[in-house]
């Protein structure tokens, strides 16, 4: 693991040891720390200095190489100090042109080199100012990286660990890293029924703050369960939990058997009939 953390504090620094530590990971990590009070050009060559690292024990070493980022906003921050330093003509909000280039030389340094054993898969972290996911820094961000993962503050709140919200959240590469020889067949199925799903119980639940959930339909009160069951079983997790596919699978099976077999139009006849828990205890 190579973590580089970016104007955090030093409790922050603190709590990330004791993480790395707790899981055992620490022992094979390589920390690179620029923390609030350090200088602003010292945040702008922090990530460089920390992937270059990872490069070397990739693809010098050998090794898979976690890398991560946190946190990018407090780079971005410090390239448009820089860049207003510089008295360069600003873009969006502030924000220096080149950002986009500039973030992507950073992030496109992940991933494989033919002919060297080795790998870089980066976890960039970021914090959308005020919530708003269209702002420069995660939108630039999310044309650049291949997925993203979004944090909910509702989820948070209902006590949800992690609080992961799938909708907003997505993979480019899913489809060519589930299936047959590599998860199970029914995967990227049961994921897109799970999408669907979910995506029906948040509607439901919207509504019924208007208008009450007695005035639901019974099949919007079905997708509302399913929704508050879906978070609490199917998202949340132990902190320190390590869940095999085969268990997330059979859970998510559990859920969708919540709903009426009918709604199942994401999911081919023949799973439904190999892995739905009616026909499983049949």
């Amino acid at each position: 693991v190579v973590f580089c953390a970016m104007g955090i504090k030093h409790e922050e620094y603190e709590f990330c040891r004791r993480e790395l530590e707790k899981t055992g990971a620490l022992s094979r990590s390589v920390m690179i720390l620029d923390l609030t009070e350090d200088p602003v050009i010292e945040r702008i060559l922090a990530p460089r200095i920390a992937l270059t690292i990872a490069e070397y024990l990739a693809f010098d070493l050998g090794m898979h190489v976690l890398a991560i980022l946190t946190d990018m906003t407090g780079y971005c921050e410090a390239l448009r100090s820089i860049s207003i330093a510089r008295e360069e003509v600003p873009a969006r909000k502030g924000y220096p042109g080149y950002m986009y280039s500039d973030l992507a030389s950073i992030y496109e340094r992940a991933g494989k080199i033919r002919g060297r054993s080795g790998s870089i898969t980066m976890m960039p972290i970021l914090t959308m100012p005020g919530g708003d996911i269209t702002h420069p820094i995660p939108d630039l961000t999310g044309y650049i990286t291949e997925g993203q993962l979004i944090l909910s503050r509702e989820l948070h709140a209902k006590g949800i660990y992690p609080p992961l919200d799938p909708l907003p959240s997505l993979s480019r590469l899913m489809k060519d890293g589930v299936g047959p020889g590599r998860t199970r067949e029914d995967h990227m199925e049961v994921s897109n029924q799970l999408y669907m799903a979910y995506s029906e119980g948040v509607k439901a639940r919207s509504l019924a703050r208007i208008i009450g959930e007695l005035s639901l339909s019974e099949r919007e009160r079905k997708y509302l369960r399913f929704a508050d069951e879906f978070e609490r079983k199917f998202i949340n997790q132990g902190v320190y939990e390590n869940r095999p596919i085969e268990k997330t699978l059979e859970i998510a099976w559990d859920l969708l058997s919540m709903l009426p077999e009918d709604d199942l139009i994401r999911i081919s006849e023949e799973n439904i009939k190999k892995y739905h828990p009616k026909y499983r205890s049949a």
